[in-house]
């Protein structure tokens, strides 16, 4: 390079810096809410002119909008900032082998409309779910979300996506749910694409366990871990792994599938098709502390009279069967992950509550293995919908939220 010239500019890159500082002021926002023009400058360093005219711009693109004048303070109060609620809308939604369950939200994150459509039932004027399984899921799926946005006073153009949580896993060679024989009408090679047409909007499968693990980051007993497990122990078994702040999700999606695991004193888990009512009938590790079989011992231990999962675990002999036979799962788990955090969630999580969550620590006494921090789940509402309602946020957030 001759003496002289400067090197090479960069194209664009005063637009660059104001969708930076767009996006930053805009996250100050959601996590803050409201804020004076003053104090988005002093927490973003910008100058009060570029503040001013960073504001100004998000308003004009209506992502921003004033909501009144700062109180508290000697003298006329300033001017008060906020995200747009209507900027846009999501969709979560979560699946079990009774129906789903949706939520719509605006870009803020409050909730504005659910509802819950079950299989076979019939909605006020029209006829119940019928046809080949790919379509009764769509209809199924649609059903849900419309009842949600007629409960928000919303219609579907106004929403930017959806997420959908559902057991198994998508397999991303092959676009199949694996891992969910009880789901029979979710295995359809293209049901993603089959469900944004019927939606009319961009849709993403996930894990449920995963979003459980999402929502115990963002909102549980997991914030502020970058390596933990989430173990989901209710009518099936799984887990979640989040290392170095990521979701594993292994090469077909199954990460984290160890109701399958095999361990002493349960038959192993085979292919082929299984009782829907009985998700860990087939072996592994739910075998052993799957809702079902928790009550079979309740039954065994105590009377034939126990009928539901606390009922079993408010026995002291079933509360520590199942702390030793969760123990065991756990210590392979923790073999191979070594995670900073456990976090137990599900309806056996729940029902055995502290009493279980102490006796599990005990049982990792004197073992060979790191001993990770072992908490409870304490998210109000469905994990899973909370997580799939913070994964739509963040996919609607990037893409509303970028003004470059």
């Amino acid at each position: 390079m001759s003496g002289g010239q400067s090197g090479p500019r960069i194209p664009g890159t005063p637009r660059v810096l104001r969708a930076m500082n767009d996006r930053a002021a805009l996250d100050l926002l959601v996590s803050q809410g409201p804020l004076t023009r003053t104090r988005i400058g002093e927490l973003t360093g910008l100058s009060k002119p570029t503040a001013s005219q960073l504001l100004a711009r998000l308003e004009a693109a209506g992502l921003v909008r004033t909501t009144g004048n700062e109180t508290g303070r000697p003298g006329p109060g300033a001017q008060l900032y906020a995200i747009n609620p209507a900027a846009a809308h999501v969709a979560a939604l979560a699946v079990d082998q009774l129906g789903v369950t949706a939520a719509v939200a605006d870009i803020t994150g409050q909730v504005l409309g659910e509802a819950r459509a079950g299989l076979g039932e019939a909605q006020a004027g029209s006829d119940a779910i019928t046809g080949d399984a790919p379509d009764r899921t769509a209809q199924l799926v649609a059903r849900a979300v419309d009842g949600a946005l007629a409960r928000a006073g919303l219609e579907r153009r106004r929403l930017h996506g959806a997420v959908i949580g559902t057991p198994g896993a998508l397999d991303p060679r092959t676009g199949r749910l694996r891992y969910a024989p009880h789901l029979p009408d979710w295995h359809a090679r293209a049901l993603k694409e089959e469900l944004a047409e019927a939606l009319g909007m961009p849709v993403t499968l996930e894990n449920d366990v995963n979003l459980a693990a999402v929502a115990e980051r963002h909102d549980g007993a997991a914030q502020g871990f970058d390596d933990f497990v989430l173990v989901w122990a209710d009518k099936g078994v799984g887990a979640a792994l989040v290392l170095g702040g990521r979701l594993l999700r292994g090469a077909t999606g199954g990460a984290g599938e160890i109701g399958y695991m095999p361990l002493p004193g349960a038959p192993p888990a085979r292919g082929g098709t299984r009782d829907a009512a009985r998700p860990d009938a087939g072996g592994g590790f739910q075998r052993l502390i799957g809702a079902p079989s928790v009550i079979e011992l309740g039954q065994e231990y105590g009377s034939c009279d126990v009928r539901t999962v606390t009922e079993a675990l408010a026995l002291d002999t079933v509360r520590a069967e199942v702390a030793r036979r969760l123990a065991t799962g756990l210590a392979a788990v923790v073999a191979v992950v070594d995670p900073q955090l456990i976090v137990l969630s599900g309806e056996v999580a729940q029902a055995g509550g502290e009493a279980l969550r102490a006796l599990v620590e005990e049982e990792f006494t004197g073992l060979a293995l790191p001993c990770p921090a072992l908490r409870l789940s304490h998210l109000d509402g469905n994990p899973i919908l909370l997580g799939a309602l913070r994964t739509a946020l963040a996919a609607a957030r990037d893409a509303v939220f970028d003004t470059g």
